[in-house]
Formats: structure tokens, sequence, C-alpha cells
């Protein structure tokens, strides 16, 4: 005989062999038992919990000649029939397939007819939310009153897309995902009953990866086996799930904890280069911080849930790390995890999460001390060790400091011109406190002169320049991108503010991107920085402050007008200045505002 699967080969056959779901599988005996039973039954519940082994089990039940206790004997005419799938009272329809109108009404049509061999005739639907709007309505009035030797079993794993109308005429079963422990539990029995040896932690990676399927877990068991030559191995369960062990995720959180960015994006490309999943690696590092906060709080409740124990390296931290900042990974990590399933370039949204956990640390050590000093982000653990007396006086001298910062900032400025601009108190341009700085006057110089050539130039170089660059600062500058470009500097915008606020302070990254730019564009041309959400009011800004200087201008007669026009005209294209120029003898048109807004050489006029 050929091979058959191990989901198929230990598919169960009673309902004393189904795994996980014994709120289901008793009631549905009782109701055997007691001869209580339903015309229409619903199981709904994720894949692989066995809906429709327990559907097939039922219906060998009810038609048994001989159950008992309210399971099938799996010895008479009718129980074998069932599981060689010769019965024809027992119809199985996979709804995904046969979801139209014609074939509903053929079950409707034959419903009326009696069973030929058992008592009673069963329709299991598979899938039955794939049906369609019109199969459902024709389906109401023959699940609402069936003759009475009929029973139908509908299983979903969608119960959102099944409607109101036929989940009330049915018994509704909710099958639960299945806890990891049983399924290890009958992988065991499995690997005993064959004879094959395992390592316990490989059982417990595969378990995982299952998600509380058994059929997941079985066909992931399959394949390791196959992989690893009858010997199931945690090297062999890593592979085949895309997964990493706790080692190498715990060496990942240390150099994370503490602050080694370049080794903890080193870890990464290794786990990347050796096959590993960006989704299965975010879900380890989560339920690790998991780990860790229990072991911070509770580490004999750790224990009792039957969590995987927590890695030697990683239990030091569990007295160095606060909460808060446990939290705040937690949060990212799940942000991350959430951004994977729309997008293909998973490790980069794992490099960008790894730069995140490390920046985001090292911006709220630098931020603290202007903040309150009351705020929760302080570890209880460490403050604790601080004398109170200190802890006070050091609090009184931060309250001072900020009233002052605060009475300075509300003060007109004074000493206008070029050295008030220069201080760095008012370098973002008068922007609130908190948000990063920006050089508007070094931007404005660039508008002021920007061509989409030179734009384009650097776009085409930026990939190369990137690969030049050390994996942290790589990784930093995958979040940002040229949004203009003039021949003397280049404007470049960072998605996230943290990671602007790293950049800024960082001399050696500016120093290396100043240095890699200029070699491909053969040019000395600055760089200057700035946030994404803050580049489009920027740039209407400077467009504003240009009109308001046009307009100030004396009007020209009107031959050297009509020549400055049409030197405007040539020049819009090239110049972002050009292209926020405003019409002075007439209200804008949509397109010349349009222009103002994303430049002359971004906007495209089609006539109807």
């Amino acid at each position: 005989m050929a091979y058959q699967a191990l989901y198929r080969v230990w598919r169960p056959q009673t309902f004393a062999q189904v795994i996980g779901q014994k709120i289901v599988t008793q009631t549905l005996r009782n109701a055997i038992i007691t001869d209580q039973i339903s015309h229409a039954y619903l199981f709904a519940g994720p894949r692989g919990t066995g809906k429709t082994s327990c559907a097939k089990i039922f219906a060998k039940a009810v038609n048994c000649l001989h159950p008992v206790d309210g399971e099938p004997c799996n010895q008479c005419a009718i129980c074998q029939a069932v599981n060689e799938n010769r019965l024809t009272d027992v119809i199985e329809i996979d709804a995904a397939s046969n979801n139209g109108v014609d074939e509903i009404r053929d079950i409707r049509d034959k419903v009326k007819y009696p069973p030929t061999e058992a008592k009673y005739k069963v329709y299991i639907i598979d899938e039955v939310h794939m049906l369609s709007t019109g199969a459902f309505n024709a389906l109401l009035k023959t699940l609402e009153e069936p003759p009475a030797h009929v029973i139908f079993i509908l299983a979903t794993t969608e119960l959102q897309k099944v409607p109101a109308t036929i989940i009330s005429r049915t018994q509704r079963f909710s099958f639960r995902r299945i806890v990891a422990a049983d399924l290890t539990e009958q992988m065991v029995k499995i690997l005993t009953d064959k004879q094959i040896t395992y390592d316990p932690e490989a059982l417990d990676v595969i378990s995982r990866a299952a998600d509380g399927g058994m059929r997941d877990a079985l066909s992931i068991l399959d394949q390791v086996l196959s992989f690893g030559q009858d010997h199931v191995s945690l090297e062999n369960a890593l592979e085949v799930t895309g997964d990493a062990s706790d080692q190498q995720l715990a060496q990942y959180l240390v150099a994370i904890f503490n602050n080694d960015l370049d080794q903890a994006l080193k870890t990464i490309t290794s786990l990347f280069m050796n096959g590993r999943a960006a989704a299965r690696l975010i879900e380890g590092v989560i339920a690790l911080l998991r780990n860790l906060l229990l072991q911070k709080s509770s580490p004999e409740l750790l224990q009792a849930l039957d969590y995987r124990a927590l890695p030697t390296e990683l239990l030091p931290f569990a007295t160095q790390i606060a909460n808060e900042r446990l939290y705040r990974m937690i949060d990212q990590a799940n942000e991350t995890l959430l951004q994977l399933r729309t997008s293909a370039h998973s490790d980069l949204f794992l490099e960008v999460l790894t730069v995140r956990f490390v920046t985001a640390e090292t911006e709220v050590a630098s931020a603290a001390p202007t903040g309150n000093p009351s705020s929760d982000r302080a570890d209880p653990q460490v403050e604790s060790t601080a004398p109170a007396g200190e802890l006070t006086q050091l609090r009184t001298q931060v309250q001072e400091l900020a009233a002052t910062v605060a009475r300075l900032q509300q003060q007109p400025a004074s000493g206008g011109g070029r050295n008030a601009a220069a201080r760095p108190t008012s370098g973002a341009g008068g922007q609130r406190r908190g948000t990063v700085k920006i050089n508007r006057e070094a931007v404005n110089q660039v508008l002021a002169q920007a061509t989409r050539h030179d734009l384009d130039a650097v776009q085409n170089v930026w990939p190369d320049m990137l690969d030049k660059l050390s994996p942290a600062k790589r990784a930093m500058m995958k979040v940002a991108q040229p949004v203009a470009a003039s021949p003397a500097a280049i404007v470049v915008a960072f998605t996230y503010a943290f990671t602007l606020k790293t950049a800024n302070g960082d001399q050696s990254l500016q120093a290396d991107l100043k240095s890699e730019l200029n070699h491909f564009m053969n040019n000395d041309a600055e760089i200057v920085l700035v946030e994404e959400a803050q580049w489009p009011k920027l740039r209407q800004e400077f467009i504003q402050q240009h009109r308001a200087k046009k307009q100030k201008q004396p009007v020209a007669p009107p031959a050297a007008q009509s020549a400055v026009t049409a030197e405007g005209k040539a020049a819009a294209p090239q110049s972002a200045e050009t292209a926020a120029s405003p019409d002075q003898a007439a209200p804008l048109t949509a397109t010349q505002q349009a222009q103002q807004l994303f430049g002359a050489g971004n906007v495209t006029v089609k006539q109807d």
C-alpha cells in the first residue's frame, strides 16, 4: 500500500481518540446515548482541531448497529463502510468547490429519499462559509425542517462568514486550539508506537509551530522524519519550521539589552542566512520578553504555566531591565509582526525593529533628565538603591531647571539676525519642545536651487551608497530616502523621528554618508536631514515665503514682465523656486496650485 501521511493514519475513529475537545465529544456522546439527536449541527473552530473527524465519528455513531456508551463499535458493516468511504448514506461535500445554488438545490431534491442502508442520511458540508449567498438562501428551508431521517453537519473555520439565519437553525459547537502539551503527548505516543527516537526539545518546537492544530503538528512531524532519517532532532525541527533556538534568541536579546547594535544586527543576519522566518523570530522574541516579565514578577507562575524555561543568559537581566522597557519592546515587536503580513521585505522590517530596540532606549535615557521626575519610567528596583534625601534633592533641581527653561521660552527672542537663528533653542524655527530640530535655512537654500535632474541622480546611486555603509548604519538609513537635491546640497527624509534624532547625533554616520554620496556624485554637496512627516510642511512654507517675496517686488514694465515670464516658463521644469512662482496677474488655477505644492516637474497635465 502507498505511504500515507501521519495525520491520515492517526485520524481518530472514536470520540475518545479526539484530542483536546472533551466538552464537544462528551456532549455528542450524551446526545447519542439519550437519543436526543438534532437535525443540524455546526462545528466551528481553527484548522486541524478535529471538526471533520468528529463529524464522521458522529455519522458512524448514530448509524452504528452496536454502539457502546455513545461510541461507534468500528466492527459492524455500517462502521466499516463509513471508514472506507463507501457508505452512500454519509455524504461529504466540499463547499469550496460546490458553492453554487445548483449543488444545494440538488441536495434539497435528494433529502426526501430515505437512506438505503443506514438509519440516518448524514450530510457533512465542509468549509460551509464558502457557499454563495444564493446557496445559503436555498439551504435555509431544508435546514430548518428536514425529513426525520436526515442530519446536517456543517463545518467551518470562519464562523463570522456564516449568516446568522444559518447559525440559528443549528446546534453550534466551538472547537478550541489544542494546547501544546496535548500536541506533544500525542506525538510522543506516535513516535513510541513507530519506535522512533526523538529530542524532547524538538517536539516543543513542533508544538509551537503547529499553533494549536493537530493536523499541522503531525504534518510538520512527518516532514522532520523525512528530513532527519527516522530521528526527530532539535536541529532538524528548527530547520523545517524556520524557528530559532532559545539560545540564539537569547544571544540577540543580550546584544539588545547591552545596546550593542552591531552584534544584534549580525545575529539577525546570521539567522536569516540560515533560512529562519522573520515572523517566527519575532514571535520567539515576544515569548522570551513575556517570560522575562514573569521571571521579574512571579517566577513560580512561570513554572506553573508550563512555559519554556528562560535561558540562563537572560536571567541576570530580570533585575537590570525595567518593566517599561520590556513593555515597549513587546509593543514594537507586535507592531512589526502586523506589518510583515503586508510586506515582502521581512528582513528589512526586522532590521528596523532591531534599530528601534536600541535607539528607543537611548532616546528615553537622554530625555529622562528633562521629563517628570515622578514618571513611572524609573525602575523601582533601581530607585530603591539610592538614598531618599539625594533623590528628593535631584528632583527639586530638575523641577527648577524645567521652570527656568519654560520662562526663557516664553520670553521674546532678542538680538535678531543670523545670531538668533544660530541659537540651539531656535534651530528648529520655533518648533514645540520635544520635536526634532530642523535647519530650515539650509532646507530653503536647497529648495531654492533644487532640480529634478539632481534628485534623480541621487536616487539612482542611493542603493549603491547604502551598500558601502556598515550594517548598523545601513539598517538606520534604510528608513530614509532623498527628497530634494541641488548641486550644493541634498535633503534626506527619515520615516521615524527617533531615527532622525539618532542620525543627528551620530557624527560618524553623517560623515560617512556625505563621503559616500560625494564619491558617487563627484561633488561636495552637503547633507540636510529632515523628518518625512515634516517635509510637506517645510516645502509649503518655502513656497509661501517665495510667493510673499515676489508680491513685494515692484511690477516690471510689460515688455520686461513678459520677458521674465517667458524665462520663468523655460526654467519651470528645472527649478523648485520657479515652480513656486505665483501668478500675480490673476488667481491661481488648480494646475498652478499643484505645481507650487508638488513642483512643476512632478505635475503632468492631461487634456480630456
